[in-house]
């Protein structure tokens, strides 16, 4: 598709829902197709699917028992004074390059993928036996999801945007939205510096992040116990684009004002 700056009008949210819970080592692309085919939906050029990043960890066997984890003496500290399990703190300083900022139980750090999140992204919800396994992100998301979209082309000669999604806080807002963690096929980010508003008035910065607005539009259908990890969004115009990366939507530590002088 091709951008075009006019409105996006008809434009469709499917949710898919998941048959069968997903475990270690499945075929997530054919858990995929079979899930559109009990749902009666079938892949378009140009759709554009929504993964919740939790199916795609448990198909990678990101799934980690808690029980086998040895939390260390610097863990054992950050939990007694955050008043959190010991183990999920082993985990998150494993799955992080930095700690930011922690307060109240809440550990913000910037994980190894570079994302900045509470916690490395780590959840315990929605996965068997969660008080003794923890799900974590997956190692590389936009492997992930170029993964998916050669697979799922390869079935069924459909030309589809893979977009990998996690729920995230954010500053200075209260609750919780999906955004993209990782992303095939699209440009993450659509700018209009250099154009004119509607008075002639060139922009000069605004740039707007499309694939965590159609991240976030996804999660409306796909709720936390609906088992619905998978959405179509059908539609929207967006720019086409090989090689793209998540990173495109991370701002620099040089640039981040939260982040420069931590």
């Amino acid at each position: 598709m091709k951008n075009k700056d006019t409105n996006n009008s008809n434009i469709e949210i499917i949710p898919i829902y998941l048959h069968a819970d997903v475990r270690p080592n499945d075929k997530l692309d054919i858990l995929i197709l079979e899930s559109l085919k009990k749902s009666r939906q079938t892949l378009l050029n140009d759709d554009i699917l929504v993964i919740a990043h939790k199916i795609v960890s448990k198909s990678e066997n990101r799934i980690v028992e808690l029980q086998k984890i040895e939390p260390s003496s610097r863990s054992i500290a950050i939990a007694k004074e955050q008043e959190k399990d010991p183990r999920i703190v082993e985990l998150i300083l494993n799955e992080s390059t930095q700690i930011l900022r922690s307060s109240r139980g809440v550990i913000i750090v910037e994980t190894n993928q570079g994302l900045v999140c509470a916690n490395a992204g780590i959840d315990q919800s929605n996965v068997e036996d969660g008080y003794n396994h923890a799900v974590l992100l997956p190692i590389n998301p936009d492997k992930s999801a170029r993964k998916i979209k050669a697979s799922l082309k390869k079935k069924t000669g459909k030309d589809i945007v893979v977009i990998i999604s996690d729920t995230f806080g954010r500053p200075f807002r209260e609750g919780q939205t999906n955004v993209a963690i990782g992303i095939a096929g699209m440009e993450p980010l659509r700018s209009y510096i250099g154009k004119t508003d509607m008075y002639g008035k060139k922009l000069r910065v605004t740039q707007i992040a499309i694939a965590d607005e159609i991240a976030s539009a996804a999660e409306l259908v796909m709720g936390k116990a609906n088992r619905t990890p998978i959405v179509i969004i059908r539609g929207y115009d967006y720019q086409r684009a090989q090689n793209t990366s998540i990173s495109q939507l991370i701002r620099s530590r040089k640039k981040d004002l939260f982040r420069q002088y931590n």
